[in-house]
């Protein structure tokens, strides 16, 4: 797979005035890792979403610094987003050493199709999104595949401690936790009803009460 790159520029701009770089087209970003000292970054927008669609947060990425030597080795840690619109805000990049063990969160991506499914005999529960793993930068993996083909049963599940991994990669997650399980459609559509019966139990005293209140005030 062909690494990806990101363009970056030392930063000057702190603070609130980081509003212009935004409206500029900028991204503030900020690089930290072991031994190495914080620098502030900006990154064009349009890369920047391009770096996260293709890397997310368990790639890593070449990041070519201007005025720098060489590139930098680095992942996504974390990001940040405007609530509302889901404008990128802030990234913090992550300079990782080849030579040292890095955790990230790998994300499970579910392929196939379940003959219980295909039958309308259950209904597919997914557990988890993603799970933690450690390896060395160089063995980091895009996502980790659930077979849903394997699902031959009702009641059928795949815990964490079934998923397919290389040997290079240590998966910190509890190796018991569900990532899918194959309910039983009857099972489902009960549970659905009883909790549309239970809201509507427990929001008619609330109503009653919201109007002897108002009687009461007139």
């Amino acid at each position: 797979m062909t690494q990806l790159e990101l363009y970056a520029e030392p930063r000057t701009v702190v603070g609130k005035q980081v509003k212009r770089l935004r409206a500029e087209g900028w991204v503030p970003a900020v690089l930290y890792g072991p031994n190495v000292e914080s620098r502030p970054l900006q990154v064009k927008l349009g890369a920047a979403e391009e770096a996260l669609k293709q890397a997310g947060t368990s790639q890593l990425i070449s990041l070519a610094i201007a005025g720098a030597d060489s590139p930098v080795q680095a992942i996504v840690r974390s990001l940040q987003r405007d609530a509302i619109h889901r404008n990128l805000l802030h990234l913090d990049l992550y300079q990782v050493e080849m030579t040292k063990t890095i955790t990230v969160e790998v994300p499970l991506l579910l392929v196939g199709e379940s003959p219980i499914t295909e039958q309308k005999l259950g209904i597919l529960l997914q557990g988890l999104q993603s799970v933690e793993v450690e390896c060395l930068p160089g063995d980091l993996i895009d996502a980790i595949e659930v077979d849903l083909g394997e699902l031959t049963e009702v009641d059928q599940q795949v815990v964490v401690g079934d998923l397919a991994i290389p040997s290079t990669v240590r998966i910190l997650t509890d190796l018991n936790e569900m990532v899918v399980r194959m309910n039983p459609l009857a099972e489902a559509e009960e549970e659905e009803e009883e909790e549309v019966l239970e809201e509507g139990i427990e929001a008619e005293p609330e109503l009653v009460g919201r109007e002897e209140e108002e009687e009461g005030e007139e």
